[in-house]
């Protein structure tokens, strides 16, 4: 499915008296489960004016930038999206805060993405459903009215790129998705959700503190593969990738097996940053075997297709291990 170009603009409001006293939120759609139905899938606008809730909470302009399910997200999409986010926050001052509708499968990495290239401290609220825009039981209304509150919340501002849904609010950097179909599928892992969205009010209890100086966005991103390492794994697909970098999605106590571990020295020696997560979904990866010198990146606690996404903008700043290597320490 080709991504669609046009921008549709819509601004919802409740009363000519209200107008001015509601926040303007800036909605960008991506399309996903959240706009889809059985006979298939509504545009963004559709889906704000059929939750008439939204017109008591703020003043929404909406815009598609894409229109594709989660699982057809590309790097082109995700520079595009950045970029025009970016652009929103620099040139419309009056826009409190920006809420992006957003597939389930890869709403985190897109978040995580955001999160390291937005360049304003107004909140950025990704949001996303399980079930379908008119199905029985659907999240999708409540899943869009809540990441519109928390978009127009004071309290947002400064906590980074956000994703709201089923009444919680993550951090980018460590929510991932956990559940194929039920609707209590996200989950920030070690760390736990920032705050709730609740009937009454927005209410945030803890802040993320891995931040760092937004990157510039480069024209392409350099492509960096993930290996997912099991029982007798040989150094094949390691030798045989053309990437830029390397992921290993080790086993939990990080590493890779005996013979992935030679073929990864292979691969550094030629210059590939290889960085070491690992396949568990909880806890950091650290050397355990300091006097082997294992010659890899730690990804501390960030999951593999995270890991990734910070390896490929980190080798737009640099190739220096120890610069990589502090970048993830620090984002």
């Amino acid at each position: 499915m080709k991504p669609y170009v046009a921008l549709v603009l819509v601004l919802f409001t409740c009363t000519p008296q209200a107008q001015d006293k509601l926040p303007l939120v800036k909605v960008v759609a991506t399309g996903g489960t959240i706009a889809n139905t059985p006979s298939g899938r509504l545009n963004a606008a559709e889906v704000a004016e059929a939750i008439p809730q939204l017109k008591k909470v703020a003043r929404l302009e909406v815009e598609e930038v894409i229109r594709v399910g989660s699982s057809s997200i590309t790097l082109a999409n995700w520079l595009t999206l950045a970029r025009r986010v970016n652009d929103i926050l620099a040139r419309e001052g009056e826009v409190k805060g920006v809420v992006v509708t957003h597939g389930s499968n890869t709403v985190e990495e897109t978040a995580y993405f955001l999160s390291l290239t937005v360049k304003s401290d107004k909140p950025v609220v990704l949001t996303a459903a399980q079930r379908q825009f008119t199905t029985l039981s659907s999240d999708s209304p409540k899943n869009f009215l809540q990441a519109v509150r928390v978009a127009a919340s004071d309290e947002a501002r400064g906590k980074g790129v956000l994703v709201v849904l089923n009444d919680m609010i993550h951090a980018a950097r460590d929510v991932t998705k956990t559940l194929s179909y039920r609707l209590e599928t996200y989950d920030s892992r070690d760390l736990g959700a920032l705050g709730l969205v609740d009937e009454d009010k927005v209410s945030f209890y803890r802040a993320p503190t891995r931040r760092g100086p937004a990157f510039d966005l480069p024209q392409k991103l350099p492509r960096v593969d993930i290996i997912y390492t099991y029982a007798d794994a040989d150094g094949a697909l390691i030798d045989a990738s053309k990437a830029e970098g390397l992921v290993i999605a080790g086993f939990p106590t990080g590493s890779g097996t005996p013979a992935m571990d030679e073929a990864v020295k292979r691969v550094v020696a030629k210059g590939v940053p290889v960085v070491m997560t690992h396949r568990g979904g909880a806890g950091r990866v650290t050397d355990t075997r300091p006097s082997e010198k294992r010659p890899v990146l730690w990804g501390d606690n960030l999951t593999p297709q995270k890991a990734r996404i910070l390896l490929m903008l980190a080798l737009t700043r640099t190739r220096d291990a120890a610069e990589l290597q502090k970048i993830f320490e620090t984002y």
